[in-house]
């Protein structure tokens, strides 16, 4: 009942705003103001018809909602550094990996150095010069660090798992934009379409309202009314037009093309069941989703980070050994070899309170952590509740606007048919037209908002429904 009231008020404003924005132009013909008719039919001829194509010349970009998703994650500056992130924390987890290995160094060279010496012949000391030739061989391992490079190596895999999680994030958020930009090119298409129904439906009321006029049967208002009707559908089809270009431009921007780009449509749309249960969907939202999972790996990383810090209490132990070679000659053979092996054991008795420290703050860093993991969770059962809510409500929405399409057309043709054997005014008429084109505008925008609230729910379970 309330919308039944809520549509009637509308339909009685929208007749008060054409019953005043027509007052001048009747109150002129009335009076003979031919300069008065005269401007109003050079503003209808002057509005022109809209361009139909969002393209420049040429074959247009045409893509469909998975590869405008495929093409805006290549494209995306954010999707190309979450992989730069992956990419640096697999090669620090390798580093992590290789200092279980021992160090490996290799050193040469050669000098010359002045000598002087005594001659007993000449009874002077004369000058000269001696030449030596070196290399060598060294490698050390460290035996026990006190769990250090284990700690390491698990926080370099956490830390991975935390840029993978980042980049699956990145790739659902670019996902998201996507899929925007691709219904919203849908959407005004469909308004445009919408647009040039209307006009349509305009013109026929106008050549009605002449052939009334003809006949007798109508006056000179009736015809100035559809008129006027007639522009304002010419100017909202002008709207439309203006706006899928820029949403052309928009898509167009997101898939990497230097131009607009249109959306091919033909995917299910509409209400439809999702692929997981209520239940299912919550165990995704608070184990798996991109977001919970990116909170958990750092959660790890700063844990693994706190056994990092205490292994500074524990001695380290090294062992280390090498082999050199020295000849005065610039020669393989001869020369004089030597080697070492030592062990060494290294314990900081006092460092001035630096090991306290470094715990505390990495104790600190993973209490936050957890804490942040535990409000992404709650963050993502609020958030799916909220996008649940809004699907319902979505799904509810598209229902009542098919069914207010319907009744609305039936209204127009059941007006045009009146006001065809003189029983309706022009403004009834009009009226119904008017609550046509905004009865399928709200289809559209119902449509639209269902799938946007569609993709925002495959955004926050990392999985497409």
């Amino acid at each position: 009942m309330r919308r039944r009231l809520a549509a009637a008020v509308a339909t009685l404003g929208a007749a008060a705003a054409l019953s005043s924005r027509v007052s001048l132009a009747i109150a002129q013909e009335i009076r003979g103001d031919s300069e008065g008719a005269a401007a109003v039919q050079e503003q209808s001829a002057a509005v022109g018809e809209p361009s139909a194509a969002v393209t420049p010349a040429g074959e247009p970009v045409v893509v469909t909602l998975d590869e405008a998703v495929r093409l805006a994650q290549v494209h995306s500056p954010a999707v190309v550094a979450a992989s730069g992130d992956v990419r640096g924390a697999e090669s620090a987890e390798r580093v992590a990996a290789a200092s279980w290995l021992p160090d490996v160094s290799f050193s040469a060279g050669t000098s010359r150095s002045s000598t002087q010496r005594f001659d007993p012949a000449t009874n002077r000391t004369v000058s000269g010069s001696e030449d030596s030739y070196r290399a060598g061989l060294g490698s050390s391992l460290e035996l026990y660090d006190g769990g250090r490079r284990g700690a390491e190596r698990t926080r370099a895999r956490a830390e991975t798992a935390a840029a993978e999680a980042g980049l699956e994030a990145e790739r659902f958020a670019v996902a998201l934009e996507a899929k925007r930009a691709y219904f919203e090119e849908l959407r005004a298409a469909d308004l445009e379409r919408v647009a040039e129904a209307r006009v349509r439906r305009a013109e026929e009321g106008l050549a009605a309202s002449e052939r009334r006029l003809d006949v007798g049967a109508a006056t000179r208002s009736d015809v100035l009314r559809s008129r006027l009707e007639l522009n304002e559908a010419r100017r909202e089809r002008l709207e439309a037009a203006s706006l899928r270009r820029t949403a052309a431009h928009a898509l167009g921007r997101l898939v990497g093309a230097d131009g607009p780009v249109s959306a091919a449509g033909g995917e299910a749309r509409g209400p439809r069941p999702l692929a997981l249960a209520p239940a299912e969907l919550e165990s995704l939202a608070l184990e798996t989703s991109p977001e919970v999972r990116a909170a958990g790996a750092r959660l790890r990383a700063l844990e693994a980070g706190v056994g990092v810090a205490r292994s500074a209490w524990l001695p380290s132990l090294r062992l280390s050994g090498g082999t050199d070679w020295f000849n005065q000659d610039p020669e393989l053979t001869g020369g004089r070899l030597g080697w070492d092996v030592g062990l060494g054991i290294s314990y900081p008795l006092f460092d001035r309170r630096e090991r306290s420290a470094a715990v505390t703050r990495a104790d600190a860093a993973a209490d936050a952590a957890r804490a942040s993991l535990a409000d992404a969770r709650r963050a993502a059962r609020a958030e799916l509740e909220r996008l649940r809510g809004e699907l319902e409500l979505a799904e509810r929405s598209v229902e009542l606007a098919g069914e207010a399409v319907a009744v609305a057309e039936e209204d127009l043709r059941v007006q045009g048919q009146r006001y065809a054997l003189g029983a309706a005014t022009i403004l009834e008429r009009i009226a119904s037209q008017e609550a046509l084109a905004e009865a399928e505008s709200r289809q559209v925008v119902s449509r639209h908002d269902y799938e946007l609230v569609r993709a925002e729910l495959e955004a926050l379970v990392g999985r497409e429904l």
